[in-house]
């Protein structure tokens, strides 16, 4: 009994720990994320999201077949990027609320979905790619709403090719990858382990992006992060920072993907907000 007790109370102290650290955990999150422009998304007005089947084709540009959704018809063209390893599918909940304001266009990146492989994947060449597709389907300076790796690819293409969109938001960028908290890196580096994967082996090798090349950017630009993101809000300001066009937010209770992959109004209403501040 008594060794069973002795147990029992390890245990007990074992969870307390674990509560009592979780606790202090989310007590400096908050702090931090108040010093970030800390917000909440209002989604009380937002329209239901349209139900209409998209329109689905393929563009062939120079080094990539690229296939894409259409939805909507009216409207500023607006471009949503996925993360790696996603698809149109990622961002079809989002994609039906904003056609309601917007033509949306879903494009798959080189290596995902139906798009094709040419073999090679980088944030700089799926830049090129977008720029491609722009060109190809003649959209006049368009919006650009990207997540995780559609956030750096935003970030690419803006620095890039500076006078080709009207505006963008990056959601989850970072700007090099010792920015991951630990716990993603370690879980991705596991991964990979088991299953080599070139995407994976981006992740762990890129972006490489610095403040000189952020200083490129020159139209408005919209640098969001939830505040339990995968990375530290302290690379989500510095990208900020170091764009003289931009304006930051941290979205109150996210994570990486719980406001823009996971939930349409709330990337609606996102969206809506700095879109139409650019309009003005």
């Amino acid at each position: 009994m008594k060794k069973g007790k002795k147990i029992l109370t390890a245990v007990g102290c074992l969870v307390l720990s674990v509560v009592v650290g979780a606790g202090v955990w989310q007590i400096y999150v908050r702090q931090q994320s108040k010093k970030y422009n800390l917000i909440t998304l209002d989604t009380s007005g937002v329209p239901e999201p349209v139900e209409s089947a998209p329109y689905e084709s393929y563009v062939q540009l120079s080094e990539v077949k690229m296939h894409y959704a259409v939805y909507g018809e009216k409207g500023h063209p607006l471009i949503l990027i996925h993360g790696n390893g996603g698809s149109k599918n990622s961002l079809e909940e989002a994609a039906r609320y904003l056609a309601n304001d917007y033509t949306v266009y879903v494009p798959e990146s080189r290596c995902h979905g139906q798009s094709s492989d040419p073999g090679e994947i980088s944030y700089d060449l799926m830049a090129k790619d977008i720029k491609e597709f722009i060109e190809a389907l003649e959209l006049e300076k368009p919006y650009v709403m990207g997540h995780s790796d559609g956030g750096i690819n935003a970030l690419t293409v803006a620095y890039t090719y500076p006078e080709l969109l009207g505006g963008f938001i990056s959601c989850g960028a970072n700007s090099v990858p010792e920015e991951f908290k630990p716990y993603f890196t370690i879980g991705v580096k596991v991964l990979d382990t088991f299953k080599p994967d070139k995407l994976n082996d981006m992740m762990l090798t890129l972006p490489q992006m610095n403040a000189e090349l952020f200083g490129r950017i020159t139209c408005p630009a919209y640098i969001v992060a939830g505040e339990y993101d995968i990375m530290w809000l302290s690379d989500t300001v510095f990208i900020h920072e170091s764009i003289a066009s931009s304006r930051v937010a941290i979205i109150k209770g996210a994570n990486h993907s719980s406001y823009i992959s996971q939930d349409g109004r709330q990337a609606y209403a996102l969206a809506k907000d700095f879109f139409d501040s650019i309009q003005q």
